[in-house]
């Protein structure tokens, strides 16, 4: 009888495209996808452990498996991920009734762990958590993709910064590139198959070096995935600062189909907090790489991270970032309240700034998110035409749900299906989203 999965994903897009390609992995070997876990005899938990709440809500999710598996003991339950390369035996000895737990270098090995825990029910469970010492990720060679117009693309693995805050290193290891060849080969079979919008993946993307061709950086392989015929959009996430050059910027501001928004995760407009986050530039630094964006010869929109209540942080240092925020004019901004990560240098210093101070800082730097996106809003989108790749269906059922070039999320009156691409008058303008109606215009706003 053919096996079934279901993979639940906690985490950022390199996650979910893990879990794209895990699936493709199931799928080859014969099994096939279920609708929910309770279709399924295979589910897996795909984890992110980069903050604490996230990390947290393995375990309870792992609590509500439970019951499963004590009515049906051949029900296999999998945590894959950076929560299980982080805690490895600990997890197994936590969660007993768990009979895989695969690190992030062993995603390959899924399907033969999965018949093995079929086969021979052994009494314990198998961790496998190792890291493989190849300078390059191991191949897979189908990914079972989420939609047929936006593929996801891992160009590098792992990271070499060492962010006192940060636990990547540790759960996903130091940086693993994969050959340019095969990654443009990927994409041109995408472009062949019909994927309108290519996004590449890395922990530290834009540091991407090819060992088989050490000339070849970022930079260019940015500009010859934007080559491809066919290919409507690029995107990439997640980049450092730091590992941006002029010839990046420069490719970025001079092809049109590669999208004009740039995540830039400051973390700090403090010059002292960012050193003692190890973040190898200072607020200064990071406010002249704005500046060579905003030189470009289109408009280049930012997105950023930020975090409030770092050991350390005094209220001159989050005043700092409140007017950091205010001079770049982010479009969006992801923030979290500080939480100390295992195996991380920040961990062992005494994280000294009050929950309930944490709260507050962070709930007034989102107010000034707020009124800052609500009034860029109307300046640069309200009463403009911008070309809108539809999604699917927006949240009230009726109308569509699509993305500009420059990540905005707009809602509008069509019958397009998913993958195609309207040009759509924006009418009205919120703080988190846009909506609009579909025109016929010449001329595009970018």
């Amino acid at each position: 009888m053919t096996q079934r999965f279901f993979i639940e994903t906690f985490g950022c897009q390199m996650n979910e495209h893990d879990s794209e390609k895990i699936a493709g992995l199931l799928a080859h070997r014969g099994m096939t996808p279920a609708q929910n876990v309770d279709e399924a005899d295979v589910f897996l938990l795909n984890t992110c452990s980069v903050r604490e709440k996230a990390a947290q809500k393995v375990y309870a999710r792992l609590g509500e498996i439970k019951a499963r598996k004590r009515r049906q003991s051949d029900f296999i339950i999998g945590v894959v991920g950076c929560v299980a390369q982080q805690e490895g035996k600990s997890l197994a000895a936590s969660a007993p009734f768990v009979d895989l737990v695969v690190g992030t270098h062993m995603y390959h090995a899924l399907p033969d762990l999965v018949e093995d825990v079929r086969r021979y029910k052994a009494p314990s469970t198998r961790c496998e958590t190792q890291f493989l010492k190849e300078a390059a990720p191991v191949e897979i060679p189908r990914a079972l993709r989420q939609t047929a117009f936006r593929a996801s693309v891992t160009i590098m693995e792992g990271c070499n910064k060492r962010c006192s805050f940060c636990i990547v290193p540790y759960t996903r290891g130091r940086e693993r590139n994969r050959p340019s060849d095969l990654i443009l080969e990927e994409c041109r079979r995408l472009a062949d198959e019909g994927y309108v919008e290519i996004v590449l993946l890395g922990q530290t993307v834009n540091s991407y070096r090819d060992l088989r061709e050490p000339r070849l950086c970022f930079a260019d392989l940015l500009g010859r995935v934007a080559s491809i015929p066919g290919i409507r959009r690029v995107r990439f996430t997640s980049p450092h600062p730091r590992d941006f050059n002029d010839d990046t910027i420069r490719v970025i501001g001079s092809c049109e189909n590669i999208c004009n928004q740039v995540h830039l995760p400051v973390q700090s407009g403090s010059s002292s907090v960012l050193t003692r986050m190890r973040r190898q530039y200072s607020r200064d630094w990071y406010l002249e790489l704005i500046e060579k964006f905003n030189a470009c010869p289109r408009p280049i929109r930012f997105s950023t991270d930020i975090i409030v209540g770092f050991p350390g942080e005094t209220e001159e240092d989050f005043e700092q970032t409140l007017s950091l925020l205010e001079k770049v004019e982010f479009e969006s901004v992801f923030s979290f309240k500080y939480s100390p990560r295992p195996h991380t240098a920040a961990f062992e210093w005494t994280d000294d700034v009050p929950e309930e101070e944490k709260a507050r800082r962070l709930q007034t730097l989102q107010r000034l998110q707020r009124n800052i996106q609500t009034r860029l809003h109307q300046e640069r989108y309200l009463g403009r035409c911008f070309e809108v790749l539809v999604e699917g269906l927006a949240r009230d059922g009726r109308q569509r749900c699509g993305r500009t070039g420059s990540n905005k999320v707009v809602n509008f009156l069509s019958n397009d299906p998913p993958g195609m691409f309207a040009e759509v008058m924006i009418t009205h303008a919120g703080p988190n989203s846009l909506s609009g109606s579909k025109v016929q215009c010449l001329q595009l706003t970018f």
